[in-house]
């Protein structure tokens, strides 16, 4: 399934990525040693102590994970060495010499004469080199992202792997075409929950490319989108402490979290676009955190809310407010600049739990919530209050789905236009004019339920879709002729 989806901005992408540099086998045991600890550890134990995994400890899971290690190592000496001896080895391996004189006799020795040595083109030829310069220019090519090309982020999990795909989608390539493809794929260690893009310069520099991921994991890693085949993240924000100690016999081992660290999964990410250095995160542990990711710590952690974090998001006209939603029915609006006020509540449902949060990017004092009841309600910010007896009124309430409403997307450009995604395999289309919601446009992807829905901030009409089957789908909405004639004058 997508679990998430995130648009990187136009040009914000290298030309041509870099492909990581190989591991050694020590450096992918020493990971794979680590993951499998963290993945059995067990946080019920009261135990201090910690266990250390033994180098020697051949279990069935480290053999195969030492295996697969062995596996890459070798092909990372292969592709990269300019007369690798595994291509001798494999060449004899194939000739087979050892058993040469136990070759089936009725072999033709002798041939017609022509079938062994003609081939119709050198290309097809086995025994004539190839041109090395050839391949690498097709691999440079394959690589290649141009700066007009739209570039999507998607959290992905299978039956067996969990990882981020990232794909090219291009426009306008004549009579109407489109393409889609993944152009690499980034190996996650846990079910993957929420991703945000952001471009603080970690690397140094005026900018970077990156993408922030939460897991069921509660640490959040932040992926370097320009380097293709990197195993690890180049930051981690909390998590689990480094193992060094060895448990007592008999007994469990517990899980020491770091310094700020989240205990429990991070389902909700919202970047700063105005402050590129901070990054905001919900989680299932009930609490909001502020993170500084150029110094890697949390500066700020709240307690506003009593059950899990679902959604955070900042206002884009006032960037040092947050909103976040959480499982216990509530909403809460808090500013950065004063992380001592409790902030302003509003109660939304006496049943139905926050699903997402997006503010209106053309009035800074509105916004909406999404449901698991599939409603959609809009409040005023102006008229919060600190700690509300009742439900909250809303400015208006759609009764948008037969299901939970995932996710709601503003149109960046064009005013009162907000999508909503359901787990009722549902998108619609919505004209929120004057606070009189009337739904314009409505459609089954075949997606199944979905689980993400976000409009491109470079393509305004451009709309990503993915759910439960796993398939990312782009979406001109201005193809529908309900949305053209109400928004067209919208488009650039």
């Amino acid at each position: 399934m997508i679990t998430a989806i995130s648009w990187v901005p136009k040009g914000a992408m290298k030309t041509l990525p870099e492909v990581a540099d190989p591991l050694l086998r020590e450096d992918i045991e020493d990971i794979l040693r680590k993951r499998i600890m963290e993945r059995n550890g067990d946080d019920d134990s009261e135990e201090d102590e910690i266990m250390e995994v033994d180098p020697l400890r051949n279990d069935d899971e480290v053999a195969k994970a030492l295996s697969a290690a062995d596996t890459l190592v070798k092909k990372s000496k292969k592709a990269s060495s300019d007369a690798p001896l595994e291509d001798l080895a494999d060449g004899l391996k194939e000739l087979d010499m050892d058993e040469y004189d136990e070759e089936d006799e009725d072999v033709d020795l002798f041939g017609t004469g022509t079938s062994s040595i003609y081939y119709p083109s050198n290309e097809v030829d086995p025994y004539l080199l190839k041109d090395k310069d050839d391949d690498d220019s097709e691999e440079l090519e394959d690589r290649e992202i141009n700066p007009i090309d739209s570039v999507i982020v998607c959290g992905r999990t299978d039956e067996d792997y969990n990882y981020l795909e990232v794909y090219v989608f291009q426009e306008d390539l004549g009579d109407g075409d489109t393409n889609l493809y993944v152009h690499h794929e980034i190996v996650l260690s846990d079910f993957p929950l929420c991703t945000e893009w952001l471009d603080c310069p970690l690397k140094g520099g005026n900018k970077g490319n990156f993408i922030a991921v939460g897991s069921m994991d509660p640490a959040i890693e932040i992926w370097d989108l320009d380097i293709i085949d990197a195993v690890e993240p180049c930051l981690v924000l909390g998590g689990q402490e480094e193992v060094k100690k060895k448990k007592k016999k008999g007994k469990k081992a517990s899980i020491k979290y770091k310094e700020g660290s989240h205990t429990d999964s991070v389902m909700s990410l919202a970047w700063n676009k105005e402050f590129r250095n901070i990054l905001a995160s919900g989680s299932g542990d009930s609490q909001v955190k502020i993170w500084d990711v150029a110094t890697g710590k949390c500066n700020i952690t709240m307690e506003h809310h009593k059950d899990k974090v679902q959604a955070i998001t900042w206002n884009p006209c006032k960037p040092n407010i947050l909103l976040s939603g959480s499982f216990d029915k509530s909403i809460v609006m808090r500013d950065g600049k004063a992380p001592s006020h409790s902030g302003y509540k509003w109660l939304v449902a006496s049943k139905a739990e926050v699903e997402c949060l997006a503010w209106n990017p053309h009035e800074e004092h509105s916004f909406v919530v999404s449901l698991s009841d599939g409603t959609v309600k809009g409040f005023d910010a102006r008229v919060a209050v600190s700690n509300p007896s009742s439900e909250s009124t809303p400015t208006f309430t759609i009764d948008a789905h037969s299901k939970a409403v995932c996710q709601v997307s503003y149109s960046p450009t064009a005013k009162d236009l907000l999508v909503t995604g359901s787990e009722d395999k549902m998108v619609k289309l919505w004209d929120l004019k004057d606070n009189q919601p009337s739904c314009v446009a409505s459609r089954s992807p075949k997606l199944g339920a979905l689980f993400s829905v976000s409009f491109s901030e470079d393509s305004p009409f451009l709309l990503a879709l993915g759910g439960s089957k796993g398939k990312l789908e782009i979406w001109d909405v201005l193809s529908d002729a309900s949305v053209s004639q109400r928004f067209g004058k919208y488009r650039a």
